[in-house]
């Protein structure tokens, strides 16, 4: 069945974001510029890291990862939407398609685990400062980022399978300007009850679980920093959460309303704009807060500067 799928249907027509051509080109300008400052923007944060030993620590070992993998997220999605703004060839191949939304599901709910180990490590740190290195060391720091992608490898190829096994036929459009699960799932003329539940309670529960050690986490740390007796220790150990903090507010909140809701799948229009903000502008924003939020990288980027 799914070979015959395959031979059916041989690509898909992304037709989200429909305007005429002066818009086309502004989207295209739009979102090239974001990627080229998401690009130079994560390149300059992990080489700041890398060259200042004093930032070889758990904290920043995981915000060079986090930048990485920012780099990777958005060269999924926004080089190729920017030419198909441009050019309007707005086809892409089924397996084009399939590769898309496995990176995309790979590098989104990867972040997601990124987010709530970054937590973790602030929780140590603030709770925990005593045995902060011995609980984050460099081994089980490793093992953390290796987890978070290996969960997310575990997602993406549950999505992509239960995506791609659906029949295809008719009209190949879809409402989006990428292969996004949801979008892909409306294109479909199998029935999706199960898809859309699988979505759901896959996504639903990563959502929720990272969620809540975020918020455990977070709730610790706020009651310690209130029993701390001086304001200068409660303003630096604040500092060094706030980043964080702003980080998963935009990306949990645009992820929950996307996906862990009721629904998600069915409501085409809401999609592409909020879509754009957690693939596109969340990773351009990531290096601007955690320098202009933070010291000690605002520090050794005057240090390299100087040099």
């Amino acid at each position: 069945a799914k070979m015959e799928n395959h031979t059916r249907i041989s690509e898909f027509f992304l037709v989200g974001f429909k305007s005429h051509p002066g818009s086309q080109l502004l989207l295209s300008v739009l979102f090239s510029t974001m990627y080229i400052v998401t690009v130079v923007g994560n390149i300059c944060m992990i080489l700041i890291i890398r060259m200042d030993s004093s930032l070889h620590t758990p904290m920043y070992f995981f915000l060079e990862n986090l930048s990485t993998l920012d780099i990777c997220y958005s060269s999924v999605i926004t080089p190729r939407a920017a030419l198909a703004f441009l050019l309007g060839r707005r086809s892409i191949s089924y397996n084009g398609c399939a590769l898309q939304m496995f990176f995309f599901s790979l590098f989104g709910t990867t972040e997601a685990f990124f987010l709530a180990v970054m937590a973790y490590d602030r929780f140590t740190a603030v709770c925990n400062p005593l045995l902060y290195h011995v609980i984050m060391s460099r081994r089980r720091c490793v093992l953390m980022v290796l987890g978070s992608y290996l969960s997310g490898c575990i997602n993406c190829t549950i999505q992509t399978g239960f995506t791609f096994s659906l029949s295809f036929c008719g009209r190949r459009e879809i409402n989006h300007f990428f292969c996004e699960v949801a979008a892909v799932i409306r294109a479909s003329c199998s029935d999706t009850l199960v898809n859309e539940l699988v979505m759901l309670a896959v996504c639903g529960s990563i959502i929720v679980g990272t969620a809540l050690v975020v918020f455990i986490s977070y709730g610790y740390i706020i009651i310690t920093i209130i029993q701390m007796p001086s304001a200068e220790s409660r303003h630096k150990a604040f500092s060094t959460c706030s980043s964080h903090m702003v980080t998963i507010c935009l990306f949990f909140g645009t992820v929950f309303f996307m996906y862990a809701q009721p629904g998600a799948a069915s409501s085409p229009n809401k999609s592409n704009t909020i879509s754009v903000f957690y693939t596109v502008v969340i990773p351009m924003l990531n290096p601007f807060i955690y320098t202009l939020r933070n010291r000690e990288v605002k520090g050794s980027l005057k240090k390299q500067l100087k040099r």
